[in-house]
C-alpha cells in the first residue's frame, strides 16, 4: 500500500539560503517564533512556503520566485498531513513510522499530551488526528471537541484511539467530532485502512 503525497517545505538552512543568511539565524528567527515552523519526527524544523513568504513581506526581503511559484492556500497546503497524539512514546513513535512506510511523502506530526497536540493542530493545521482519549491531566473528550469545533484548528478528520472501556465511550466521540474510535491494542492495519479511506475523499 502506497499513497504518494508530496508537499514542499523548506528546511532551516535552505531558509537561510533564501533569506541570504547564516543557517543559526535562520533557526533563531524559528526558536523565537519569528517564523513560523514545524519539527518532523526526527526534530528537523521545516517551514512551508506561504509561511517564509509572509514571514519575507513582513520583513520587507522581497520573495524569490521560486517561493511564489508554489506558494498555494494553507489550508489546502496543510490537508496531507497526520497529528498522532498520545502520551505513550512507544506507541506514538510505532503509528508514526507505520504509517510514514505505508504512506510515503505524508507529513507526520507528534504530540504527547493536550497542551502540546493544541500548539500543534494551531501551528500545523493537520489535516486529521489520531488522538488518545485518555491522556495525562486532560480530557480527551473537551479534547477531542475542541479541535473538532475551533476553526483555528483547520477542522481535521478525527480519529480516535482508546484503551479506555467505558459504555458508549464510541457514541460519545462520535458525537464530539471523531470519525471512527479504534480500541487499544491498535490494529496499525485498520487505522492505516482508515487513514487511507481519508486521504482519497
Amino acid at each position: 500500500m502506497s499513497q504518494k503525497v508530496r508537499r514542499q517545505v523548506y528546511s532551516a538552512l535552505e531558509v537561510a539560503r533564501l533569506c541570504n543568511v547564516v543557517n543559526q539565524t535562520a533557526i533563531n528567527w524559528i526558536k523565537a517564533g519569528h517564523l513560523k515552523a514545524f519539527k518532523t519526527p526526527g526534530g528537523q524544523y521545516r517551514v512551508y512556503p506561504e509561511d517564509l513568504a509572509d514571514f519575507m513581506r513582513g520583513r520587507k526581503m522581497q520573495v524569490p520566485q521560486e517561493v511564489l511559484a508554489i506558494t498555494t492556500d494553507k489550508k489546502q497546503t496543510a490537508s496531507k498531513s497526520i497529528l498522532i497524539v498520545d502520551d505513550d512514546k512507544g506507541l506514538n513513535s510505532v503509528l508514526a513510522k507505520y504509517l510514514e512506510k505505508n504512506f510515503e511523502g505524508l507529513e507526520i506530526f507528534q504530540a504527547f499530551d493536550g497542551f502540546e497536540a493544541g500548539a500543534r493542530c494551531s501551528q500545523a493545521k493537520p489535516g486529521c488526528v489520531i488522538l488518545d482519549l485518555d491522556l495525562p491531566g486532560v480530557d480527551g473528550f473537551s479534547l477531542c471537541e475542541r479541535i473538532s469545533k475551533d476553526e483555528s484548528f483547520g477542522k481535521p478528520t478525527i480519529i480516535v484511539i482508546t484503551a479506555l472501556q467505558d459504555e458508549g465511550l464510541e457514541e460519545r466521540a462520535l458525537s464530539l467530532g471523531a470519525k471512527k474510535l479504534f480500541k487499544k491494542p491498535l490494529s496499525m492495519e485498520a487505522v492505516a485502512e482508515r487513514v487511507k479511506a481519508w486521504l482519497e475523499a
